[in-house]
């Protein structure tokens, strides 16, 4: 089946890029990156041509996140060229500045920053370029809704109450903006006991999906608080990758087809 294009190249999109999702977050600390990234690999899986942008220019998290530590190559036009890897189209300040330099510009320069990627990167044909925002509502944020025409956002959460709250002005944010909200992910939801098999609600219990309900919004997933997670992303081999076919890549699979599915039904212009 075709993947369908939301933003033509004449109202804003990128071009080769059928449709640009923004992956937000109003609270820093709640897993986004993470999410980004295995979100990139469960979509990359099902054969569709996918590209992950880190816009988190003061701190850069997919190098260490895919295991990626090298400069990326320039066309002769003087192009960036994308670093590919398990089958998804790279691009990060990390890459260019170098894993532990420091990025100490003020708001204008981000946006500069944020704009010669959109501009200057050759991305190629891709079906989905996941944005990696970084947390909060200020100059990135805004600048990407201002510069490039997205297809939605995902939203990325924790159960907490002070998480929520946060997540409320960030969607507020996109809405005033006219950009959709594709769909809610609660990261960090619950914990599998690995002795007992029980499930327990470390921070709070279905935060997550009430605020979906009530804001008439998607609720796109529940993703565990699990140590092998996160060690995943701390070896640059993330979590669909060495479990696939296990509950942690069925999790974010079944997020990767709400998130298309939301997509789908935009291009066919539902309401």
């Amino acid at each position: 089946m075709q993947v369908p294009r939301t933003v033509p190249e004449d109202r804003g999109g990128l071009p080769g890029v059928r449709n640009a999702i923004a992956v937000a977050s109003a609270k820093g600390g709640v897993g986004k990156s993470t999410v980004s990234t295995n979100l990139a690999l469960s979509l990359a899986q099902t054969g569709v041509r996918v590209g992950l942008l880190d816009a988190d220019i003061y701190g850069p998290s997919l190098p260490l996140l895919m295991g990626v530590q090298r400069q990326p190559d320039l066309t002769s036009e003087g192009k960036i060229l994308p670093i590919e890897k398990h089958g998804v189209a790279l691009m990060s300040i990390g890459f260019i500045a170098g894993e532990d330099a420091p990025v100490v510009w003020r708001g204008p320069l981000l946006s500069q920053a944020l704009q010669h990627f959109i501009s200057k990167v050759q991305w190629g044909d891709l079906d989905y370029l996941l944005i990696d925002l970084p947390p909060g509502t200020g100059d990135i944020p805004l600048t990407l809704s201002q510069t490039l025409a997205l297809s939605g956002a995902v939203i990325v959460t924790t159960p907490q109450a002070v998480a929520l709250e946060d997540v409320e002005r960030g969607i507020a944010m996109f809405e005033k903006v006219e950009i959709d909200v594709l769909g809610l992910v609660e990261n960090m939801s619950y914990f599998i006991c690995p002795n007992c098999s029980e499930r327990h609600a470390v921070f709070a219990a279905g935060g997550g999906r009430e605020m979906a309900v009530r804001l008439g919004l998607n609720f796109l997933g529940a993703i565990p608080l699990n140590g092998a997670i996160g060690a995943g992303g701390d070896r640059g081999e993330p979590i669909v990758l060495s479990s696939r076919h296990g509950d942690e890549g069925r999790i974010f699979a079944e997020i990767a087809e709400g998130m298309v599915a939301e997509i789908r039904r935009i291009a066919a212009g539902e309401t």
